[in-house]
């Protein structure tokens, strides 16, 4: 009974200290409409380190530099396309989430449908052979061998 305890009392003092460990929220831009923009750009770009997370939803602490570099930038007086374009140069394509179609990203853009088409021939080539098989047809002595070993089991 002690232990139980002194265990909950450990795991309550762990309760109350993580939220002291947690991250304290990142400050707002003092505009309103530059966090509007820095929104709407975010959310057309791809978190670096997460997988499939927007730039917006992401928490991760690259994700909180590049808001950052972004709010320096709409502070700075860029346009939003001048603010992606910088991004592409950094990082590449693989930023946004609509990468343009162009030689470098026309496997990305393909490749779901290139796949969908081969699987789709992969089963019909499948199918076709399957019903070109005919069945083995057996030899008399393995159909007498057969019958021999159905009457064996039929035999209490």
């Amino acid at each position: 009974m002690n232990r139980a305890a002194v265990l909950a009392t450990l795991l309550l003092a762990l309760a109350a200290a993580f939220p002291v460990l947690a991250r304290e929220a990142q400050p707002l831009a003092e505009d309103e409409r530059t966090e509007a923009r820095l929104s709407a750009i975010a959310a057309e770009l791809r978190c670096l380190v997460c997988q499939n997370e927007s730039l917006a939803s992401s928490r991760a602490d690259l994700a909180m530099d590049l808001k950052r570099e972004i709010r320096d930038q709409i502070r700075a007086g860029k346009s939003d396309a001048e603010i992606r374009d910088f991004l592409v140069r950094r990082y590449g394509d693989f930023v946004l989430y609509r990468p343009p179609l162009k030689e470098s990203t026309f496997l990305l853009w393909g490749g779901p449908f290139f796949l969908l088409v081969a699987a789709a021939a992969g089963a019909a080539l499948f199918v076709r052979r399957r019903r070109q098989r005919a069945p083995a047809a057996l030899s008399v002595e393995q159909e007498a061998r057969a019958d021999a070993l159905l009457e064996e089991k039929a035999r209490p």
